[in-house]
């Protein structure tokens, strides 16, 4: 499966600048790594999942708490008929209080904290799955860059050879050998590959832009696949074998199989509101009173308490049984969730392997048509300069061998990300795949495509 790579598309990037040095696969996908939003977003969710456990262990542990305050307080009393003048009382107290609470026995706790552990279990296979897709997005990118690149090189191509038969045509029609006619055809067929080379331009400036919107970085240049090493070959292993490798591989389907896991616990959380819970709960108290008046004295006071505390549901209006149910209908929605999952995970290992497979017959019949149209295309001519063919013949010749190279171009660039595909769908897809088809790859020349 890793014997996947080169192909090459000549040229110079017409009205695109070409850079000292292209930029290889690596170093756009090491560029990715750092400033892709979709893979670091994966990666902060998966931290913050990961932080979750240490919030559901919290609860597990003591709780403590220091509680302080002081107030002040005056009063007066006044004492009628007996000569006495008002007298003031005041107040100065202080409190603190050191209470604890420890959790002897709470079912839900610990179930709480399972399923955290199993929800950052979910997020690192999401963010194992977030580097695979980045992989396979951006080496789409890189090859959509390269297919659009070929396209308008092969644009470009056809457009001189037909401009050179508008050219002969003319000339022919000057001395009386074709008719206006025969111009005329010429000249659509020149205009229409003039809009087809509109087309391709901007096709290969957006693609560029699609490699942006990964990296954020501006692209000008790229490394090609060197044809010459370019080799495809079908996979070594049985469907069976891929599909029994991806059902213990597969990300998708290890997330899964979480969600389930998840979703069974839940049951478990919500039918633990009918057990009871039970908790060892303690305080000091201090408390310092400093009265001022007549006859005042201070006051200090100290309490320790400890004990135990059970709590025993015995009615929730229903809620407790209701939650149990909502929570096994969730059960039975990702069981089938899951079903869904692994029909997908087969379906695309089959798929991306009947790909490959379909990419290389594709591969070895568009070589032969390339062959077979540039024969044709130059019999057509000779045909032409005879008079036994017509100059619609040629231009359809011409057409057709540059709708070859177009076709064979564009298999090449299928069987690399169906061999990539293929690979992300078993589970095995990684960087190495990434080092392999970089090592294909070189620096693109000026010269145009061959025809």
């Amino acid at each position: 499966m890793r014997k996947l790579l080169p192909l090459v598309i000549s040229a110079a990037l017409g009205s695109l600048s070409a850079n000292v040095f292209a930029d290889t696969l690596t170093e756009i996908y090491n560029q990715a790594k750092t400033n892709d939003p979709t893979l670091l977003s994966a990666r902060a969710s998966k931290d913050s999942a990961f932080e979750a456990i240490n919030s559901s262990r919290a609860t597990l542990l003591p709780q403590i708490n220091l509680t302080a305050s002081y107030g002040f307080n005056r009063g007066e009393k006044t004492i009628p008929n007996q000569g006495m003048n008002d007298r003031n009382n005041d107040s100065d107290i202080w409190n603190a209080s050191l209470g604890f609470s420890q959790e002897l026995y709470k079912r839900s706790s610990w179930i709480t904290l399972d399923a955290a552990e199993k929800t950052a279990r979910k997020a690192d296979a999401a963010y194992a799955a977030a580097q695979q897709s980045l992989i396979l997005r951006v080496s789409t990118a890189y090859f959509d860059v390269l297919r659009a690149q070929d396209n308008l090189e092969f644009v470009q191509a056809e457009k001189a050879a037909v401009g050179r038969q508008l050219e002969q045509t003319k000339q022919r029609f000057e001395v009386g050998l074709s008719a206006i006619t025969d111009v005329h055809d010429a000249q659509a067929q020149y205009d229409s590959v003039l809009a087809d080379e509109v087309l391709a331009e901007n096709e290969l400036i957006n693609s560029y832009e699609g490699l942006r919107e990964i990296t954020g970085i501006e692209h000008s240049d790229l490394n090609v696949l060197d044809i010459k090493r370019f080799s495809a070959s079908k996979t070594q292993a049985s469907v069976d074998s891929l599909l029994e490798e991806a059902q213990q591989k597969n990300l998708t389907l290890l997330s899964s199989r979480i969600t389930k896991d998840i979703a069974k616990d839940n049951i478990s959380l919500q039918s633990s509101g009918h057990l009871p819970s039970l908790t060892l709960d303690g305080g000091y108290t201090l408390t310092e009173q400093e009265n001022s008046g007549p006859a005042a004295q201070d006051f200090d006071s100290d309490n320790f308490n400890i004990g135990l505390n059970l709590s025993v549901p015995i009615y929730s209006g229903g809620a407790t049984s209701s939650l149990t149910k909502q929570a096994e209908f969730d059960f039975v929605a990702a069981s089938q969730d899951l079903e869904a999952s692994y029909r997908s995970v087969v379906k695309d290992v089959r798929a991306f392997n009947n790909n490959i497979n379909a990419s290389i017959g594709a591969l070895r019949a568009y070589e032969q048509t390339v062959v077979s149209a540039k024969s044709a295309l130059e019999a057509t001519e000779a045909g032409f300069d005879v008079g036994t063919r017509t100059i619609v013949d040629v231009l359809d010749s011409t057409r057709n061998l540059y709708d070859a190279n177009k076709n064979l171009s564009n298999a090449r660039y299928e069987y690399i990300l169906s061999v990539l595909q293929l690979r992300e769908a078993v589970g095995t897809l990684s960087e190495q795949d990434i080092l392999d088809i970089n090592t294909g790859l070189k620096q693109a020349n000026s010269k145009k495509a061959q025809s």
